[in-house]
């Protein structure tokens, strides 16, 4: 049996738990969340890295599904609830292969009947707008974690792509961690400053976790975590989910990326910007300075630091696929990560580790959040706080 053979057969037992894909943003902006024109149900399209199809071949269990809006979204919740009502659509016309799940019960119920476990995550502190109320009303509505800040700061937190302003968390910020442990809800600490890291880790009571990040030590990028932060998970219990996108992975790519940027932004562009005119500057870039590719060593490389510093029981899988433009070779989509799994079966992973990295340790983390819950409801009420009683 090859490692790849060895790899599928411990995916059909263990499937991966994959904490981070923006398909319900990519239906948004390619189809208007027309699912008659993107079917995932059997057509490989040119422009997403998600389907059925290549979730099976992928051997993925479960899927939290990003429920992403950006920040300069003039309404942030309500095309949160959009994205939301998404995902509710997917599961609807789906419903031989995506499983709706919101506990760890759940779970293990979908992989026992074979389907895919189908849980949300918001992806930025800005979907509440500063409401405790909105934070219950996500969590009811079946969001399981929340990303503390996406690419830009908080009232309340500050994000690692951002100049840093509260230093971390404000008051209002841990009380909206200490409300999510409350509820449940997962603190997501992608996106964020080692600060505000930090700070959550000191605030929450219930296990924390990076549901698309890798290691700093090995790529420096800010997106990335910091040694001393893996270095708590073990007490706190939380997990680290390694994520793919080759700008935050590979340095070569960081540095090319920085460059692009400034070549965007010396054309009088944004570096975000992907109109036509935009695309034809950086495509005429890309001709000049080819775009390094990162590839499955270099995942690999991440977990392997990962686990010397966490521990194997802390780490995950969180790929952004279809939230990012470049994927490594090998991980092209979610039908890659039989390939990830044989190339740490080559570095002497055992199959018990790889268990844990697929299923094991995401399942125990929600698990684990909702006793904390159950024990805290006992004694709490829902908080009544405002950012403007905490912080004003």
């Amino acid at each position: 049996m090859t490692n790849l053979d060895e790899a599928r057969a411990l995916l059909r037992e263990f499937p991966v738990v994959d904490g981070h894909n923006d398909l319900p943003w990519a239906l948004r902006e390619k189809a208007g969340y027309d699912l008659d024109r993107l079917d995932i149900s059997g057509h490989q399209h040119e422009h997403l890295h998600t389907d059925i199809p290549r979730l099976r071949a992928g051997g993925v269990g479960a899927q939290y599904w990003s429920v992403y809006v950006p920040a300069e979204q003039p309404d942030p919740v309500a095309a949160t609830l959009e994205q939301i009502d998404c995902v509710r659509q997917l599961l609807d016309r789906y419903q031989a292969d995506l499983a709706p799940a919101l506990t760890a019960a759940d779970m293990e119920a979908a992989r026992g009947e074979g389907r895919i476990a189908s849980l949300m995550g918001a992806e930025g502190g800005h979907s509440i707008a500063n409401s405790l109320g909105t934070l219950r009303g996500l969590y009811a509505l079946g969001v399981r974690y929340m990303t503390l800040t996406h690419n830009s700061n908080v009232d309340w937190a500050d994000s690692a792509t951002d100049v840093p302003k509260a230093n971390g968390l404000t008051a209002f910020g841990r009380e909206v961690v200490r409300e999510m442990n409350r509820l449940g809800m997962l603190v997501d600490l992608s996106h964020v400053a080692p600060s505000t890291m930090r700070d959550a880790l000191d605030t929450s009571s219930a296990p924390v976790v990076f549901s698309h990040s890798s290691a700093r030590a090995v790529c420096d990028h800010p997106r990335n975590i910091p040694d001393d932060v893996l270095e708590r998970l073990p007490a706190n219990g939380g997990v680290a989910m390694v994520t793919f996108v080759p700008k935050f992975v590979l340095q070569a790519a960081v540095d090319w990326t920085a460059e692009a940027d400034e070549n965007m932004r010396a054309h009088g562009l944004h570096h975000l910007d992907t109109t036509a005119e935009a695309m034809k500057v950086h495509r005429a870039f890309e001709e000049r300075v080819p775009r390094p590719i990162a590839t499955v060593p270099v995942i690999a490389d991440h977990l392997d630091h990962m686990r010397e510093v966490a521990g194997i029981d802390h780490l995950g899988i969180g790929g952004d696929y279809d939230g990012t433009a470049f994927t490594p070779d090998g991980l092209n989509d979610v039908s890659g990560y039989p390939n990830l799994l044989a190339e740490l079966l080559d570095r002497g992973w055992s199959r018990a580790d790889l268990a844990k990295l697929t299923w094991q340790n995401a399942v125990r983390v929600l698990g684990a959040a909702e006793d904390v819950a159950r024990d805290l409801r006992s004694k709490q009420a829902p908080s009544n706080a405002t950012i403007e009683s905490l912080d004003g």
